[in-house]
């Protein structure tokens, strides 16, 4: 069963981490392709309308893609300056603690996206250019919180497991 949920996470965190940067690429030659219709506007081009609010949009959708990715690589920021001087106790302990503390963040995260795209709907909020509602790019960055909560409060499981295992849960999998 662990090894089960562990790949399964596994893969779906590095499926979305392939679209973050699948849309990364995508605003990039989308700004390019603007900037150049601006450049050449002399020739009968002209920017992308609305170019900033999808870039807006796509670039809070691939912020959230890579969330799950880098929480189950172990990728986000520690200091580990005394972390080689204490047990492996100590240790598990401290990696337990910072998996709750970013899982309670990812919560926290996603309970207020989760609001901010309700206000968004209540007041019916659309782009200047384009006029989409501003809640659509809430709406498709949920579904991507909720998969980092779960990450997160997975790893909390992983680290457990580590701590009872001596650090062979990668051998579980």
């Amino acid at each position: 069963m662990y090894s089960t949920i562990s790949q399964f996470l596994t893969g779906l965190s590095r499926l979305l981490a392939m679209l973050g940067g699948a849309l990364l690429l995508a605003i990039t030659a989308l700004v390019v392709l603007s900037v150049s219709g601006r450049a050449l506007i002399w020739a009968g081009l002209g920017p992308i309308p609305g170019d900033f609010e999808l870039v807006e949009a796509a670039t809070a959708l691939a912020v959230f893609c890579f969330l799950p990715w880098c929480q189950m690589e172990r990728g986000h920021v520690s200091v580990d300056i005394f972390a080689d001087q204490l047990g492996t106790r100590a240790n598990t302990v401290l990696a337990v603690l910072f998996d709750l503390a970013m899982t309670a963040a990812a919560g926290f995260i996603l309970w207020r996206l989760w609001a901010g795209m309700q206000d968004k709907m209540q007041y019916n909020e659309t782009t200047f250019i384009l006029q989409f509602p501003v809640w659509w790019g809430y709406a498709v960055c949920v579904p991507v919180g909720a998969v980092f909560v779960i990450v997160c409060a997975w790893t909390v499981v992983r680290s457990l497991v580590e701590g009872r295992t001596g650090g062979q849960a990668a051998e579980l999998r």
